[in-house]
């Protein structure tokens, strides 16, 4: 069970825990007032009143001393740093043949795991493959389950209703053949010969899983970059994994709950000296 309370000696009543609180534990009912609680039940343990207190005055059970760390924001990015790496992160696909080092894949995870999640669930889940076997199997299986979309949606008995069971279904079937034609010719065009893949989920009855794990992709993505890592999101396996209601991917992993997002991960066999202006910004303001 959560516990909150509020070290009366030190806390100098500035409020800010009362303002930043999702859930209105914290209250205050006029400036200088002394910071009361109710309904910590409800508590959906953010930290954030431990993180904006400036005379570590809250008393959280989730966050023992140990657990909270003052933030370095002398050696954050600053909004041009941000921009130029965001201008940098591009889906590269020439890879070396050599493994991504061990810390940098802690690093990305590690990001990754510092997004943020609805309701503060922190559900996410992280599935780090670097064994070569296992990389094959996670193409194979993308490819197989494209061949038997492929089937079904060109079977005369079916293929007439199709479009009305699954909008756009006949439209994919190019692209799903000239992947599976690439495959049966030695081209790698699933993982692109990367030499780990990092899949992210969450459980079944996760609400939000799908925006969380995303969320998590962003992260991840960015931090990638920064060390240098070429990364692309894994779009065919993750068709694959929404059309094989047999589930054989998540089986083969030990995988329980729904996989959501996944980055296929190298170190790069050249980096891009430019950048490219997208298409003009489509912005709606109110």
């Amino acid at each position: 069970m959560i516990t909150i309370d509020i070290d009366r000696e030190t806390c100098i009543k500035c409020g800010k825990c009362v303002k930043v609180c999702p859930a209105y534990i914290l209250a205050q009912e006029a400036p200088k007032d002394e910071i009361g609680l109710r309904n910590v039940q409800t508590c959906i343990a953010c930290g954030h009143c431990v993180a904006v207190c400036p005379s570590d005055s809250v008393i959280h059970s989730e966050f023992p001393a140990y657990k909270v760390h003052t933030l370095k924001r002398d050696i954050l990015p600053t909004p041009e740093q941000v921009m130029e790496l965001c201008r940098a992160r591009r889906s590269n696909r020439a890879f070396l043949s050599s493994a991504v080092p061990e810390e940098y894949l802690r690093q990305i995870v590690d990001a990754a795991h510092l997004a943020p999640t609805a309701s503060n669930g922190q559900e996410v889940g992280f599935t780090l493959i670097t064994n070569p076997d296992l990389l094959k199997q996670i193409a194979d299986i993308t490819i197989n389950t494209f061949e038997a979309t492929v089937k079904k949606i060109t079977n005369p008995f079916i293929n007439p209703f199709i479009n009305l069971i699954v909008p756009g279904a006949k439209e994919a079937v190019p692209t799903l053949n000239a992947v599976i034609t690439k495959h049966k010719s030695g081209i790698d065009a699933i993982l692109r010969g990367a030499k780990a893949v990092l899949l992210i989920h969450t459980p079944n009855s996760s609400n939000f899983g799908r925006q969380d794990a995303n969320l998590a992709y962003q992260n991840a993505s960015l931090m990638a970059e920064s060390l240098g890592v070429s990364q692309f999101y894994t779009g065919y396996v993750c068709i694959a994994i929404d059309l094989d209601k047999k589930r054989r991917l998540a089986k083969l992993l030990n995988i329980e709950g729904n996989i959501h997002a996944g980055m296929a991960l190298s170190m790069p066999a050249f980096k891009f000296p430019k950048y490219t202006d997208r298409k003009e910004l489509n912005l709606t303001v109110f």
